[in-house]
């Protein structure tokens, strides 16, 4: 049972992450974007390609960064998948949600989500191919922590929960400590009252998106890391990502984050008692379950 939660643990990092993008698009744009997911296939296969050049480019990065599997180039390579991952989420929605959005279509703008995650979803396997990729073919040696009863830990996991940790720990500092942050929350509330404040509506939504896609980017890059890279991994993840979001409550960052872990843990406590074909199912019940109990969510507010 301990080694199914801290699976779960692991596992609730990087849905956190993704969850974290995807609950500020609801709350500031309010719409369900249901292409986020693919943000993290996207921001994951960026960084394969980034490492592969990389590491042709300066052979001395492509060393491992012992104990991990990981190597200097995927580290800069994970930054530079961040940059263009946030550039991409900003630029679909320059061609797509904008347009749809100005018309004030809202329920559109779900659809459009819709045809965004098929479009991506299958130009990354067209260029990729359906096989299953690898940031390293190295073997990962687990730690035996303690042996009655087994517990595991691999490095490459103390790596992705600690980065995690960190990332959300510097969102949470400028999300409560900087201009921008009030700026942010100004707009959740109430957008027209921002911008007679003199808050810019549009510099805020950029930066959601590209806070979104950064963070998505991240969160797909350390899914590879513990699994693998597969064309399909948005469509897997969506269903987490989105019960994540309604567990913590649309529009909080805070609980987007314990909504990953929750999910995350539950899951994988789910293995002790369900076939592991059932767990995908473990979500979806944890999405029926919150809404029927508790619609807003954990951390969110009910509105009028």
């Amino acid at each position: 049972m301990i080694q199914h939660l801290l699976d779960g643990i692991l596992t609730g990092s990087y849905l956190s992450l993704g969850a974290i993008g995807l609950t500020l698009v609801m709350h500031i744009l309010r719409f369900a974007n249901f292409s986020h997911a693919e943000l993290l296939s996207l921001g994951a296969y960026a960084a394969l390609v980034c490492d592969a050049l990389v590491s042709g480019l300066a052979p001395f990065l492509a060393v491992k960064l012992a104990p991990l599997s990981l190597t200097g180039s995927l580290i800069l390579a994970i930054l530079v998948s961040m940059v263009l991952t946030g550039l991409s989420a900003l630029l679909i929605d320059r061609l797509v949600f904008k347009r749809v959005r100005e018309k004030g279509q809202e329920l559109s703008m779900v659809f459009a989500s819709f045809g965004m995650a098929l479009i991506m979803r299958n130009v990354i396997g067209l260029i990729f191919g359906l096989s299953p990729e690898l940031y390293s073919r190295d073997i990962a040696f687990a730690t035996i922590l303690s042996r009655d009863p087994l517990i595991l830990v691999k490095p490459d996991q103390v790596f992705v929960l600690g980065a995690a940790l960190l990332l959300m720990f510097a969102l949470h500092l400028v999300l409560s400590r900087t201009t921008f942050g009030y700026a942010l929350r100004a707009v959740a509330e109430n957008p027209s009252l921002a911008q007679v404040n003199g808050v810019n509506l549009q510099r805020t939504i950029m930066a959601v998106w590209l806070i979104g896609g950064g963070l998505a980017a991240v969160a797909g890059v350390f899914y590879g890391i513990s699994h693998q890279l597969i064309p399909v991994m948005g469509r897997d993840l969506v269903l987490p990502i989105f019960a994540a979001t309604i567990v913590g409550g649309i529009g909080s960052v805070y609980g987007a984050v314990l909504g990953g872990f929750i999910v995350g843990i539950a899951g994988n406590l789910a293995l002790l008692i369900l076939p592991s074909g059932y767990t995908p199912s473990v979500p979806f019940l944890m999405i029926l379950a919150v809404l029927m109990i508790r619609p807003h969510g954990l951390f969110g507010e009910a509105r009028a």
